[in-house]
């Protein structure tokens, strides 16, 4: 976005959303037109249906370097979500912080299969484990709000994400939070009607092949499962029936194929009689449930 020989050339919406989805292609980015659209309604204070609306308009000079320095920021493959400071989950806006991970459209169906489970509950108390940003959670409340949520994190920060995004999601009469590395500081009782949880599941090895999105912006305690990405997954499992009613469950977000070997360690080391897989809309199994 450069003007050429001392000149000031006049740059509409459209100029600018052309040149910077080859700009951001070029670096790798994957979906740079997009990302181009959102960056532009961001730093604009408006809408992605406004500004094609809108593509005759010039942008003014204090836009186009407010533009830029973003566009840079996402060049250097910074998530969107960061930059803007929000990520849509549920249809919610949910806001994130550098250090607290990105809520992500797979984990959807890990609320799909937690509202399914308490349904039928008149006051279904659920635990999630490692909230993160709480969209779970908070999704959980906004779809259910007879349910109570206590969210748990090893990271303030998190928590304190999840708190205020719940208060503006207007649900957090319904959600406590609790610093806690996994049950650490939960006090055992049979409780619960639901644990739930996006552990992390990747494996150590695979951390460094991740895409600069992740591997670079994302927190490395929310993404290392351990040597096969199963540690957290054997640490949830053998505890949660302390934590659960007797007809409790605990629902977790698995990596792609791990879900038998999520089901094995459930039915072996968590003592959980029925065993359920669950697909995402990409047709791979996603969450994996342990009824007692």
């Amino acid at each position: 976005m450069k003007a050429s020989h001392g000149t000031s050339q006049r740059w509409t919406v459209k100029d600018v959303l052309d040149w910077t989805g080859r700009y951001l292609a070029g670096k790798g980015v994957s979906s740079p037109r997009l990302d181009a659209e959102v960056l532009l309604a961001h730093s604009l204070g408006t809408d992605r249906l406004h500004l094609y609306l809108n593509l005759d308009r010039p942008l003014l000079l204090h836009e186009r370097d407010r533009y830029r320095d973003l566009v840079r920021r996402r060049a250097e493959r910074e998530p969107v979500a960061l930059i803007t400071g929000t990520k849509e989950f549920w249809s919610l806006p949910f806001r994130v912080a550098p250090g607290v991970l990105i809520p992500r459209p797979d984990t959807e169906i890990l609320v799909d299969v937690v509202l399914e489970e308490i349904k039928g509950i008149a006051s279904p108390w659920v635990m999630e484990v490692g909230t993160g940003s709480g969209a779970v959670a908070v999704s959980i409340l906004h779809e259910n709000p007879k349910a109570t949520v206590l969210a748990t994190d090893v990271d303030t920060l998190s928590l304190q994400i999840a708190w205020l995004n719940a208060k503006e999601a207007h649900v957090n009469g319904s959600l406590d939070c609790a610093a806690s590395d996994l049950f650490s500081a939960i006090r055992p009782g049979r409780g619960f009607d639901v644990i739930c949880s996006n552990p992390p599941y990747i494996p150590t090895e695979n951390i460094p092949a991740l895409e600069r999105e992740i591997r670079d912006f994302e927190p490395q305690r929310a993404l290392d499962g351990g040597p096969d990405g199963l540690d957290v997954i054997r640490r949830l499992s053998v505890h949660a029936r302390d934590y659960l009613k007797d007809s409790g469950a605990i629902i977790l977000e698995v990596g792609d194929g791990q879900a038998d070997s999520v089901a094995d360690i459930l039915s072996d080391l968590g003592g959980f009689s029925a065993i359920y897989r669950f697909l995402d809309l990409a047709g791979k199994l996603r969450v994996v449930k342990g009824k007692v």
